[in-house]
């Protein structure tokens, strides 16, 4: 798996001050998409782990943000390095939490084994692709009435 870039303290990617990692590489290419640049799979960093837990490492820190681009729209070999990545980070840090943004729905995430893994990890999804026609700027943390907030440990419990 790739990363761009790791935004720390992050106010604007889920409650609280978080780590935002961003992944490279999105299959989805939703017309209008803020973040278009994600979109190519070979940028980026292949390792930002010491980085990520070093600004994970504060006691301000809610906790971690994935996005990008789409975490979940990755090879199965880049989505088992990010379910062991979670797994460390939760023995890191078992107070803190996790969400993540996809331009899956969940309940299309939950049909391929490995993102229902990763799910599993995971607190809060923001899940849906952008839809432009559906923009709505009132919405907190994301940009289109289609996507939906979901608490994770609550469907899946």
């Amino acid at each position: 798996m790739r990363y761009l870039k790791i935004t720390s303290p992050d106010i604007n990617n889920g409650l609280g001050f978080r780590v935002t990692l961003w992944v490279a590489g999105c299959s989805h290419h939703c017309k209008f998409c803020h973040n278009p640049e994600t979109w190519d799979y070979n940028q980026g960093a292949t390792s930002l782990k010491d980085e990520l837990f070093e600004k994970l490492n504060k006691p301000y820190i809610k906790g971690l943000t994935l996005s990008g681009g789409d975490p979940l729209a990755q090879s199965d070999k880049c989505l088992n390095e990010l379910y062991q990545l979670l797994v460390e980070y939760k023995k890191t840090f078992p107070g803190k939490d996790i969400w993540i943004y996809s331009g899956y729905t969940y309940e299309e995430a939950v049909k391929h084994p490995l993102r229902a893994k990763i799910l599993s990890l995971c607190d809060v999804m923001v899940d849906g692709p952008y839809i432009h026609a559906k923009r709505d700027l009132s919405l907190p943390f994301r940009g289109s009435s289609n996507q939906r907030i979901i608490y994770l440990q609550n469907n899946l419990s």
